[in-house]
């Protein structure tokens, strides 16, 4: 790609990668220094990395493949009655996805839980702007957690802190060179944290459902009679990924809009149309979860820019949704920069929710939380930011992880 692109501090640079405005760059990058390719790469082990948007769609609306990220193969030897809706695929995928989709519909959203976001941002901003100082990740936390736990029904739960007990299930991982001993430890905790958050959170939520149901997901799966560990994994699987990709998209977005006045000022000063659009072109840059998994169940063919590409039934393929947000044939010029004016008006194009059956339910919840609490929290007169985060790599989410974001009211 050729051109000139600008960054944030209005100089001019001719290569793509120069000047790169992404808070995460390198952060699980695979593409090397200068201008990137977008399109198919075949790997040493028989899987194929995606870094083209097309391909990208392709995969995630095809038929013949299977969801083969999240663990979703050791997932699939769990003796389990009803999977989760994130590892179920074909006619039983597309009826649970039904069952559930009024707890996510945009004017569901808009309707009943707009109220809660506001009131909730509202309240930390508050206490932000009394204690003159806070972290973004503590605030982005509380919000997320509240807004996840009200959708699912975990309303309930005997002790404070169901957002760190949720937390654990991302940041308990395998180490990359695991011993016997590395392993037992990982399925001991993960095995600690599923007790808490049935015996602390899903639980007694269920009692109170079965009393008084309500329109939340925890109501619905109870009258499905789901068994009790179908609904703790339904229940932590929606949960954990409303919490964890909202808190840090809220987090990154504020970094890109407290440290450029031009883009917090457009921010402030659009309407709600305007504000999601620039919001979904930091998703764009930053999406939360990078990698998202398929594997091929019968033999296919790919249309690679005209180019037939013959993938064999077992093949794992691997979409790389850094890459494929900024694919030039997509994304148009500069597409390492964050531009308001990208789609011109409408949402730009990306892969930051998935496509297809997968798309993410929670898409709106997710603009809309953090839009709403942005719009607060932005309008602080004397808002800074005093810290910038740390900058980490979740193996599990394929995403980052930003802690240590200080804001301060001088």
């Amino acid at each position: 790609m050729s051109g000139l692109c600008s960054n944030s501090s209005s100089s001019f640079v001719s290569d793509p990668l120069e000047g790169d405005e992404r808070k995460t760059a390198g952060l699980g990058a695979t593409c090397p220094a200068g201008s990137p390719r977008h399109g198919l790469e075949r790997q040493p082990d028989g899987s194929i990395k995606i870094t083209g948007f097309d391909l990208a769609s392709q995969i995630l609306r095809g038929r013949n493949l299977k969801q083969a990220g999240f663990n979703a193969d050791m997932v699939a030897r769990l003796p389990q009655k009803n999977t989760s809706i994130l590892f179920k695929d074909g006619e039983d995928h597309r009826r649970q996805r039904s069952a559930v989709a009024r707890f996510f519909a945009p004017a569901v959203v808009a309707g009943r839980y707009r109220t809660l976001m506001s009131d909730l941002s509202l309240r930390l901003v508050q206490k932000l702007v009394t204690d003159k100082r806070a972290t973004l990740d503590d605030m982005s936390l509380d919000l997320s957690v509240a807004v996840a736990a009200e959708i699912t029904g975990l309303t309930e739960s005997l002790l404070p802190g169901i957002g760190n007990r949720l937390s654990r299930f991302f940041t308990n991982e395998i180490p990359a060179k695991a011993n016997w001993w590395d392993i037992l430890v990982f399925v001991l905790t993960s095995q600690v944290n599923l007790f808490l958050v049935y015996f602390l959170d899903v639980r007694p939520a269920m009692k109170a459902r079965k009393r008084a149901p309500r329109e939340d997901l925890l109501s619905h799966l109870v009258a499905q009679k789901w068994s009790v560990v179908d609904i703790l994994t339904e229940c932590i699987t929606y949960s954990t990924a409303g919490m964890s990709t909202t808190r840090e998209f809220i987090i990154v977005a504020a970094w890109h809009l407290l440290e450029r006045a031009d883009l917090r000022r457009r921010f402030l000063d659009a309407n709600e149309a305007g504000r999601n659009a620039l919001l979904e072109e930091i998703l764009r840059l930053e999406p939360a979860v990078g990698t998202l998994s398929r594997r091929a169940t019968r033999d296919l063919t790919l249309d690679n820019d005209g180019i037939p590409e013959q993938i064999a039934a077992g093949t794992l393929l691997e979409i790389d949704v850094r890459e494929a947000n900024a694919d030039p044939e997509v994304a148009g010029r500069c597409p390492y920069h964050v531009d308001p004016s990208r789609g011109q008006g409408r949402p730009p194009a990306h892969m930051s929710f998935g496509d297809g059956p997968h798309k993410c339910p929670g898409a709106a919840v997710a603009i809309q939380e953090t839009a709403i609490f942005l719009d607060h929290l932005l309008r602080v007169p004397n808002l800074r930011l005093a810290q910038t985060p740390s900058v980490s790599w979740n193996q599990t989410t394929a995403g980052y992880v930003l802690r240590g974001a200080v804001v301060t009211v001088e």
